[in-house]
């Protein structure tokens, strides 16, 4: 099921990703990869949302955003009680994602990067650093969370195009060592 995160966008993966994730115990946060949910609509939110009813399960993953200007690479926090957008992400990957050059030729599209936005989010009483991809691999977006002092470190990463390539070994080794220095647990979710 990892390797298609991000790429079946449909109700149908949606109801099947819920059926995985309504087995685990109540009181359970679970963490889906990048892109897991693909386009975060009203739609899909009301049915995660309903499907999580008397579960006590809550949810964080990633999804995209849409609108007329383009669109942002999110993380999602779902539970019965609602959804909310928990984290924006700082920096896409330049050129195939963010490509802030489109607006000097009136064109829009691509992701936005939002840079100093939401450094750390809160789940339940944790504060947490969340790297969605390539953000794992920079210096920036990290020391700006570790200088809001989180608990633990939260990465997220979609590498169904990566085949053959070294790329989530990297993200993942990158990840541990941030965890090391700064002496935080490490949730990683990636499909690949």
């Amino acid at each position: 099921m990892g390797a298609s995160l991000g790429r079946e966008t449909g109700l149908r993966r949606q109801r099947d990703l819920i059926d995985i994730v309504r087995r685990h115990p109540p009181g359970t946060t679970i963490v889906l990869p990048e892109s897991a949910l693909g386009f975060w609509t009203p739609t899909v939110s009301r049915t995660w949302e309903r499907s999580l009813t008397d579960k006590g399960i809550t949810v964080i993953a990633g999804a995209a955003v849409i609108d007329s200007q383009g669109y942002d690479n999110v993380l999602v926090k779902v539970s019965a009680d609602g959804s909310d957008i928990l984290y924006r992400e700082r920096m896409p990957v330049p050129g195939s994602m963010w490509q802030p050059w489109r607006a000097w030729v009136g064109d829009q599209g691509g992701a936005r990067a939002h840079f100093f936005a939401n450094p750390v989010v809160h789940v339940r009483d944790l504060s947490l650093m969340p790297l969605i991809c390539y953000e794992q691999l920079l210096i920036w977006p990290v020391l700006q969370s570790a200088l809001h002092r989180p608990d633990a470190i939260l990465a997220v990463g979609n590498g169904w195009w990566t085949a053959g390539t070294s790329i989530i070994d990297i993200q993942r080794v990158s990840s541990e060592a941030w965890a090391r220095l700064f002496g935080l647990p490490l949730v990683i979710s990636f499909n690949s």
